[in-house]
């Protein structure tokens, strides 16, 4: 799909069911893997990721562009836009967009990864556990404000 079908396709979703048209610009963005789409405040354009449409298909992809067009109108019509606004939610759930987009096959392999990194207190003992590397000279401990040592920890993942 081109980013001229796309931009008719997002027309025609905007007249369907918002019955309002969408007079800006839509395109695919390819760099979008960990979201379904965005919406700009400032240039009022709605971005869509191809891989969603790849994925999942037209049905998938026609609710991330209910949920950015969500955003847009309400923005146009200076009502509350943002996730935890309940004008979102009410127009969201009346057009029937989707609330979050399905994660990308391959990518939710990242999110169940166990911790890899430890960091110690040097003075009471306490331990954090992270999934990211951490440099422990700009955090202190939570408990006694002592200084941390890092530690990775050796992962043993059966295959």
């Amino acid at each position: 799909m081109t980013d001229k079908q796309l931009q008719e396709w997002v027309e025609r979703v905007s007249l369907q069911f918002f019955k309002l048209p969408f007079r800006h610009q839509a395109t695919f963005n390819r760099r979008l893997k960990s979201t379904g789409g965005r919406y700009f405040t400032k240039s009022h354009n709605i971005e869509i990721s191809p891989h969603q449409l790849e994925s999942y298909g037209e049905e998938e992809t026609e609710k991330i562009i209910k949920h950015e067009l969500c955003h847009y109108h309400l923005h146009q019509l200076k009502r509350g836009y943002k996730h935890r606004d309940a004008d979102f939610k009410q127009l969201l759930a009346h057009v029937g967009g989707s609330r979050f987009c399905k994660s990308l096959p391959g990518r939710e392999i990242r999110r169940t990864l166990p911790h890899r990194y430890k960091l110690v207190c040097r003075n009471c003992g306490m331990e954090y556990l992270r999934k990211r590397k951490v440099d422990p000279r700009r955090y202190a401990c939570g408990a006694c404000r002592g200084k941390l040592l890092l530690f990775m920890l050796d992962l043993k993942i059966d295959s």
